[in-house]
């Protein structure tokens, strides 16, 4: 393994061994997408019953975007709060001592978040087959796709809040919960843009999660595979991630000048 791959393997094996020694820490991984996925499940459940056959497939479309939804915000929180175990330990100017350049603990970071996803998302699939009889792999091998595109997405914006925790310091942490809750609505997760007023909709199609949502929704109700939608959701990862990763290697660099990285959390 190359000193990089070292360093990086380093600092996963530091937050792995949190959850080797904790179990409410993985616990906590698994708690809220299973619990979005319980009440989720229970109201779709409730119009497919009350109503007809569509509403059984209007309930998948449902289910389909809780999950989807859960991946991006794991991943963009993944990749935060793995950030701020190290500020919240006063441990952030200790790593780059290592040395730990600036894309290797983004580097380790995005493998924490792929895992921390991965845990957090694997049993809210998994409930949605069991009790609801919902198979999110019935989006065929676009499923990996949708999941890279959303993941990306969540990484930008986890870049994004960095770099304002890098300027701001502790006052900016509550941003690492709130930023993606506040871009749901405008996401299409559980409708179409078309529902969204006029004005708004351009802000709705400059979010990629959006166009992998309408995807989704052609996936599940017409049965076709939205190629074009995917192309701009990536367009869009890449843009979002260009953007994200200036504004955190400037606020980086700012933070080392003025000598921040060793006291951001006080």
């Amino acid at each position: 393994m190359s000193g990089a791959g070292r360093r990086v393997w380093g600092l996963m094996y530091r937050h792995l061994a949190l959850y080797r020694r904790s179990w409410p820490r993985l616990l906590e991984l698994m708690y809220w997408p299973v619990l979005q996925m319980l009440v989720w499940g229970f109201v779709t459940a409730w119009l497919a019953g009350v109503q007809n056959n569509t509403a059984s497939v209007t309930a998948g479309v449902l289910l389909g975007g809780v999950l989807l939804w859960e991946v991006t915000l794991r991943s963009q929180m993944g990749f935060a709060i793995s950030f701020l175990e190290e500020i919240w330990s006063r441990n952030l100017g200790h790593i780059f001592v290592a040395p730990l350049r600036p894309h290797e603990l983004v580097a380790g970071l995005v493998a924490m978040s792929m895992l921390r996803t991965a845990i957090g998302v694997g049993p809210a699939i998994l409930l949605a087959f069991l009790l609801y009889g919902f198979g999110i792999w019935t989006l065929g091998p676009g499923l990996v796709l949708y999941f890279a595109a959303l993941m990306a997405m969540g990484w930008a914006v986890a870049l994004g809040v960095t770099a304002l925790i890098l300027r701001h310091g502790a006052g900016a942490e509550a941003l690492a919960w709130g930023v993606l809750f506040g871009l749901a609505p405008f996401s299409a997760v559980f409708y179409p843009v078309s529902v969204l007023p006029a004005w708004l909709q351009p802000i709705s199609l400059a979010i990629p999660a959006t166009h992998v949502f309408e995807g989704m929704r052609a996936a599940l109700l017409e049965g076709r595979f939205a190629w074009d939608q995917l192309a701009y959701a990536f367009a869009l990862d890449l843009i979002w991630l260009g953007l994200a990763a200036w504004l955190f290697m400037a606020q980086f660099q700012a933070a080392r000048v003025r000598g921040a990285l060793m006291n951001i959390g006080e």
